[in-house]
Order: structure tokens, then sequence, then C-alpha cells
């Protein structure tokens, strides 16, 4: 998951970045301090993944991750290229989501680019660059498809009359997204690179004497200009400045911070929860003797497709997939314990993974030169080797016995010593 944090220029975009990740971006109190966009990773905090470890114990738990992107601060007339706009434009096309920074503070040391403080100005200054954007985009596009639907393509007729649809709404003063009526025409929309596509999460910035308060004008005013735009997103406070000094802090000082702010967790781990849900996703795990890892799919994914998350060749020679819950393995300690209490339940590929399942993948592979195919599961260390390492799936010269359907067996290498 790759999400892009935006907004004008000095709105506590890069501190946001810096708290986010550690990443050491540039903060400085001017324009276009940050031209190039700063990227860092960051694990999605789970405390199932950390349960699941520590039952399991393995020497490694790899998490999910989210990539940030620190993009340069747009101002007006960036769809003209105003402030190297189109070079800013275009790294918003490459991520998933978009996180914009909206100043809802005062403060006489740190300047506004446009004056005087105004949340909704700068939302819709925001917002309609990223519109005119995709107009221009739309348009030019309609262009050249027009002339293909001219000659019957019915392809190229449904996308022009799907570009209608597009250039209608952005002329309302909405969004692609109001134009989207499937998912096919979604997955075209971040094809074609269209902006106003992605799922939004407005992020107030506030002093941290206001946060956790819901009733500030400011807020108030940009929750009410996202509903006059149609916009599906989620609109949250946060304090730049307070997330900065929580990231220097150890765990258990932390902890204590966030208690005496009256606050549950940081805001991290809220900002990933909300991307999430607007993105629909879900987390499955898988764990062995090597390690315990967490894995990020769409919400109704299968376990065909799942397998292919991992590794091709998992999908490639599907069997089936054992499945149980993070809670019930936990609670189990093991996959043979799990097993003998009946947790265990062995599903097909259309089976559709559920958030916060262990899966456990059974499938076969072609020994090359042979035409023989052999049955592994996702336990061989060889097989977990490659998958971390996105190499292709190794074939042991031994061949493997089938594995019985009522007991699980872990593929170990033979020694070629």
């Amino acid at each position: 998951m790759r999400i892009g944090i935006v907004g004008l220029p000095n709105v506590g975009k890069s501190t946001l970045f810096n708290a986010l990740t550690s990443g050491g971006a540039t903060a400085e109190n001017y324009p276009f301090c940050t031209v190039d966009p700063n990227i860092g990773v960051v694990p999605v905090p789970d405390e199932r993944l950390e349960r699941l470890a520590g039952a399991a114990k393995p020497p490694k738990v790899i998490p999910a991750a989210v990539e940030f992107v620190d993009i340069a601060g747009l101002v007006q007339g960036a769809s003209k290229g105003e402030g190297l706009g189109n070079q800013f434009l275009g790294h918003i096309r490459d991520v998933d989501a978009i996180v914009h920074v909206v100043r809802c503070f005062e403060d006489p040391d740190v300047t506004h680019v446009m004056g005087e403080l105004d949340a909704v100005r700068d939302h819709d200054v925001i917002t309609g660059e990223l519109a005119l954007a995709d107009l221009d985009l739309a348009q030019r596009r309609q262009v050249k498809v027009h002339k293909t639907a001219r000659s019957g393509d019915k392809e190229a007729r449904a996308e022009d009359a799907f570009l209608d649809r597009v250039i209608e709404e952005l002329l309302a003063g909405h969004g692609v997204r109001e134009a989207v009526q499937s998912e096919q025409e979604r997955a075209a929309c971040f094809k074609l690179g269209f902006l106003t596509v992605r799922p939004i999460i407005y992020a107030a910035n506030v002093t941290e004497e206001d946060l956790g308060q819901e009733d500030l004008p400011a807020l108030t005013a940009l929750r009410e200009a996202i509903q006059l735009h149609h916009e599906n997103a989620e609109a949250v406070t946060f304090s730049a400045k307070f997330e900065a000094e929580l990231a220097d802090l150890t765990a258990a000082e932390r902890d204590e911070f966030l208690a005496a702010a009256g606050m549950g967790e940081p805001w991290l781990e809220r900002l990933i929860h909300a991307c999430y849900r607007l993105l629909k996703l879900e987390t499955f795990f898988t764990v062995g003797d090597k390690e315990a890892r967490a894995w990020t799919v769409p919400i109704n994914t299968t376990a065909y497709d799942a397998a292919g998350k991992i590794h091709s060749d998992f999908q490639r020679g599907f069997i089936r997939a054992e499945t149980i819950h993070v809670d019930d393995f936990v609670a189990a300690g093991s996959y043979k314990a799990a097993r003998e209490q009946g947790l265990m339940r062995s599903e097909g590929r259309d089976y559709v993974v559920q958030d916060g399942e262990v899966l456990l993948f059974r499938f076969n592979v072609e020994e090359r030169g042979t035409g023989k195919r052999e049955r592994y599961d996702s336990l061989s260390s060889e097989f977990t080797d490659a998958c971390h390492n996105r190499s292709p799936c190794p074939v042991p010269p031994s061949p493997f016995s089938p594995l019985p359907q009522d007991s699980l067996r872990n593929y170990i290498p033979p020694s070629h010593n």
C-alpha cells in the first residue's frame, strides 16, 4: 500500500512524514522545501501478528508494510504547471490513497502561503487543482478514443461514454469517483491516472491543546466542504508537533504520553486503519518454523489469489488451503494441536479469505525436465526462502511423496553435502 501525503506548502506534511517514518525529510518554513518526493516504509502495527509469533516462536517476524510518500506542496495553478505542479501531480498518480493535510492552527511564526488561515479555501484549492488535472486528462483521452469509437469499436464506444460521465462530474465540481459505476471502471481510472478517484483522508493539523476536539470550527467547516464535493473521505485531527515529539520516545514513554493526552493509539495506527477501510483491505497470516508474516489483500480475495500474493508457484500449483483463525491458532499453540482439536479447515481455490486467518497452502510443482509434479506445502523452508527473495521456487532433486489428507507434514529439503 502506497500513501501520498499532499497539501499546500507549510501545512505540516513533512513534519508528519518525519513523525510517521523517522525519515528526516526537510521540514522548513518556506514553500517548496521538498521537491523530490521523500519515501519511507513503515511496518503496519498488528497485535495479532505479535500474538501469532509469540505462540509459534519463529526466529523472524515480518509485518505488512505501508509506503508513505511526502509530495511537495501544491499551489493554485498546479494543474497548469505552477510551482512545479505537473511534476508533483505526477507523483500523486503513483499512490493508492491520498492523505490531504489541511492546516487548522494559527501560528505567526509559520507562514501560510495564501495569507490568512482558511481550511475550506485550502481544501478547495487542492481539490480544484486535482479536478482540473483530471479534466485535462479526460478531455485529451476522449479526443483519441472518440475517433476509434466513431468506427464502431465497442470498447472505444464504452470508454467514450464513460469519459462523458467523467467530464460531466468534473465540470459539476465533483471527482471522477462520482462517475465510477463498477470495479472495472475504477481499475481503469487508476490505470489512466485519474487523481480524484483515489480514496482521501483529510488530516486536520491542529494544536496539541485541540487534539481530540471534534467541534472545532475549522474542522466542522472542512467536513461540510467534503460533503459538498460528494467525497467519500474521512476527516481526522492530528498534531504534527505532537506526533514529532511522540516519535522520539521509547515505547513505554509513548504509552504514558498517549495516556496523558487521552489517546488510545498513535495517529499512525489510526491513519493506517483508516486507509485499510477506505481501500477495503484485510490481512491474512502465514506462520512456520522460519517466520510469521502478515499479508495485505483486498477484501473478498480468494484462496487462489492469496496464494499468488505469496508466490506465483503457490497459485499455479494450488491444491487447497488449510485455514484457521489467528485467535484459534494462538489458543492451540501449533498446527499439530489445532488439527488434533479439529480447528483446521481445508478450503478450495474459490474460498473467500477472511480477515485474521492463518493460511497454510498445499500445492504441487512440476519437476523441471521430467514432467512429474510433486506436492509441497508452504511451510517448506526452501519455499519460504523463495517467497522472501521473490525467486522461482526450487524443486528438490529427490521426490517428495504426496501428503496424506488427514495429517500435516513439513517438507525438509535433503542435504546436498
